[in-house]
């Protein structure tokens, strides 16, 4: 019984595969740290300047909207649309996400406290005013 030994070319595919998905990892989580930075910054200064009791919902709907734009970096946020319900921002994808783009959105939409709506051709992420 001999033992067989890896080619070096399958051990070098092999490394480059893990390199790619440690890559795509390190990606994730600097999306989540600049994601949890923009919320912590909203909650500080939501804290610092409670807003007064009789505010304007038009108003606060559109700081809402913008607030939760803001969650997403560039790159994602111009394959979305964000649309303001009466009760939730719905986010939509205006072409094909794929698993990796959809997965960083997902992710920044469950750190917010969103959910995603399985409905077909009406799927969307929803997050709640």
């Amino acid at each position: 019984m001999t033992e067989k030994k890896p080619k070096t070319e399958d051990i070098l595919r092999r490394l480059s595969d893990v390199l790619d998905i440690l890559k795509r990892i390190s990606e994730d989580l600097q999306d989540i740290s600049k994601s949890l930075k923009m919320t912590e910054q909203v909650g500080v200064s939501e804290e610092a300047h409670p807003p007064p009791l009789a505010a304007k919902p038009s108003k606060a709907v559109a700081k809402g909207l913008e607030d939760i734009r803001m969650m997403f970096p560039e790159n994602l946020e111009a394959m979305l649309l964000f649309e303001d319900k009466e009760s939730y921002i719905s986010i939509k994808p205006k072409q094909y996400l794929g698993s990796d783009n959809f997965a960083k959105i997902a992710s920044i939409v469950r750190g917010a406290g969103g959910e995603y709506i399985s409905a077909g051709r009406d799927s969307h992420f929803r997050m709640q005013k």
